[in-house]
């Protein structure tokens, strides 16, 4: 196995998949950084960087939801965008057997099963956003429609004012 192919992560393998243009970003941590750090280390602008969040409705669903790192999932405007009641955060120990990924390295693309995405409606400022690669130490920078288009990610107002 060459080391490329070693180095590829699921989500990387589904741009790749769909001939999406992409940038890897690496960095070397002994554990998960907050995303303010992550930019900070990146020289990127936080509000252009997205977190990646795993969340349960009331009804048993399960929802993605990226925001800006410096910013806090509002969980009624959350449970709005996604026709639920009420919605919680996934526990950390959870991710893993639900997504694939763990906590700090949790990407929208190539979880384990498809889940209704929603991003921050601020990603239309930019021109690229910033999110985890799938695995700690690794965030991929792309256009944010084309995200969109690829895992039809839909567009809400979802942070705390």
């Amino acid at each position: 196995m060459s080391k490329e192919h070693d180095s590829k992560t699921n989500a990387m393998r589904l741009l790749d998949a769909a001939s999406l243009p992409y940038r890897t970003r690496f960095f070397e941590t002994d554990g998960a950084l907050s995303g303010v750090e992550v930019a900070s280390l990146l020289g990127l602008d936080q509000d252009s960087v997205f977190k990646t969040l795993v969340t349960q409705g009331k009804s048993g669903e399960h929802y993605v939801f990226m925001i800006p790192v410096a910013c806090e999932l509002d969980l009624k405007k959350a449970a709005r965008a996604c026709g639920e009641k009420a919605v919680a955060m996934v526990r950390s120990r959870e991710l893993l057997g639900l997504t694939g990924y763990v906590h700090g390295g949790c990407s929208p693309l190539g979880m384990k099963k498809p889940f209704s995405t929603f991003i921050d409606e601020t990603a239309s400022l930019y021109d690229q956003v910033t999110f985890s690669g799938g695995r700690i130490g690794c965030q991929i920078t792309m256009a944010p429609q084309d995200l969109a288009g690829l895992v039809g990610i839909q567009e809400a107002d979802l942070t705390v004012v």
